[in-house]
């Protein structure tokens, strides 16, 4: 496996120490949960600190940012990111550049997005219909160019950006980072820092974005990715970008796992969300409503297989939900709470500054803790098409991938089976037999039997799906991260 521990880390690669040659100012940009999860709360601001000063930009409010302080190390300096103040013209461009970047590379995950239901009032309505209209007329890799500068054009007029240049002027950065690709709050300072000569750098935060997602917001000169697998698909949906401007880092999503520090002893762990150290543990890891929404009827099944003794072992189920829930997210699993109240019910230690929307969801350093320590000891993880496939497979723990619907007509239109399992990003888990798949309740029963009886079977798949979508240790990336940004900034 790719896993690391701290202890190994402490030699520091010898190329760090090679490239302390001047001093690094870092602009670093965190402008969502994730970013704070993957950057803030680890070992990256320490790290960047090494080569100079960083200004962290954030949007935590400034009644809880002391929990997000890690150190006060004096050479960090925090700082509230310019409210993105969008304009009609600028919005109609992104969204028609989104579109057409959505119809010109026709993924399966492109299509069904681009069949999303069109919600809001009828101006918003008229809006979005003309935006789709003009992206599906620009989807060609030259009109997207044309359409691409015309936004840059007209963002740049924008008052925010006028802000970044007097900013940045006074703390004078050397490079500008941010740590999602797809943020809006970042192409003021973007398009601020291209005026000024300062190169700008972003992370693809997540395995399925580049596949499944519209275009990357602001003009960034340098991507810092995942795997050699995922700079090949950047170079495919985005081939005007230079490859040499492509750095596999790894993610420090994944650091927390290499970091012995966090690990409870499984008696402790049990003690911290309600369960027994003598059993089985499974848990089920929910996800959005919007994406999941036969979640609660999914738990329910599992349920029954437990009480009914067709799952062996008298396991335990600890549901965890999705991190950004709506206020309302314990009313969906109530009824099965109430039928099963043996349900181990573990809501992600996540603050909600507004519920339901994922850019206002901010994580602790307690639930880090937590899904260190839940990858680590329980037994077996069931989900539809989760990102925590991988989180668990790292952990060389079981997957079973749920694929078959509860409600009648499907949810998405088409069985479940047939969705979200032929996504591009989710193929290589299906070919390369890292999870197994319950096309029913019964094949559920018979696969989560199997590997408590025996939980090595599809070892060798799961490192193989691991090596094939991270190519650094785990445990490396913000010494990588941080390695690459000062040698961008050194050539600045």
């Amino acid at each position: 496996m790719l896993l690391q521990s701290n202890n190994a880390l402490s030699e520091v690669d010898n190329q760090t120490s090679a490239i302390k040659m001047g001093q690094m100012k870092t602009a670093a940009f965190f402008p969502d949960g994730v970013g704070i999860r993957n950057f803030v709360l680890g070992s990256f601001l320490d790290r960047a600190a090494e080569f100079g000063e960083v200004y962290a930009f954030h949007d935590i409010p400034e009644q809880h940012l002391d929990e997000y302080k890690k150190t006060e190390n004096d050479r960090v300096h925090w700082k509230q990111c310019i409210p993105y103040r969008d304009e009609p013209l600028v919005r109609f461009l992104r969204r028609s550049l989104s579109h057409a970047h959505l119809y010109l590379n026709d993924t399966m995950a492109m299509r069904y997005a681009r069949k999303m239901p069109v919600r809001g009032n009828k101006r918003s309505r008229i809006q979005t219909y003309a935006s789709r209209a003009y992206g599906w007329m620009s989807a060609s890799p030259h009109r997207i160019g044309k359409l691409l500068q015309w936004h840059d054009r007209a963002a740049a007029k924008l008052e925010s950006v006028d802000e970044y240049v007097k900013l940045f002027e006074e703390i004078r950065p050397t490079v500008l980072f941010c740590s999602h690709q797809r943020c809006l709050e970042v192409i003021p300072a973007a398009l601020a820092a291209r005026s000024m000569g300062i190169p700008t750098a972003t992370f693809i935060f997540s395995w399925d974005n580049i596949t499944s997602k519209g275009r990357i917001a602001a003009p960034f000169d340098h991507f810092l990715v995942w795997s050699n697998q995922m700079r090949d698909e950047l170079l495919q949906y985005y081939p005007e970008v230079n490859g040499e401007n492509i750095h596999v880092v790894g993610t420090p999503q994944f650091d927390p796992y290499a970091d012995e520090s966090l690990v409870w002893s499984r008696e402790e762990f049990c003690r911290q969300v309600g369960a027994d150290p003598a059993r089985p543990i499974i848990c089920y890891s929910g996800g959005e409503p919007g994406t999941t929404p036969e979640d609660q009827n999914h738990v329910r099944i599992l349920m029954e297989l437990v009480s009914s003794g067709r799952i062996k072992g008298n396991p335990q189920v600890l549901l965890r939900p999705a991190p950004v829930t709506r206020a309302d997210e314990r009313v969906r699993y109530g009824d099965v709470c109430r039928d099963y109240p043996e349900l181990i019910y573990s809501k992600p230690r996540w603050l909600q500054t507004i519920p339901g929307d994922w850019t206002s969801v901010i994580p602790s350093r307690d639930d880090i803790q937590l899904l260190a320590n839940l990858t680590k000891h329980v037994d077996l993880n069931i989900n539809v098409a989760s990102t925590m496939t991988l989180d668990f497979a790292i952990r060389d723990k079981p997957v079973v991938n749920i694929g078959f619907n509860t409600m009648t007509p499907p949810p998405f239109g088409v069985p479940l089976k047939d969705y979200y399992y032929k996504f591009e990003h989710y193929r290589p888990v299906v070919e390369m037999g890292a999870a197994r798949f319950a096309g029913t309740p019964d094949e559920l029963a018979e696969h989560v039997n199997a590997y408590l009886d025996d939980p090595s079977l599809d070892r060798d798949k799961r490192r193989q799906f691991v090596e094939f979508e991270l190519d650094l240790p785990i445990g490396r990336s913000s010494d990588k991260i941080t390695q690459v940004l000062q040698k961008i900034s050194a050539k600045n």
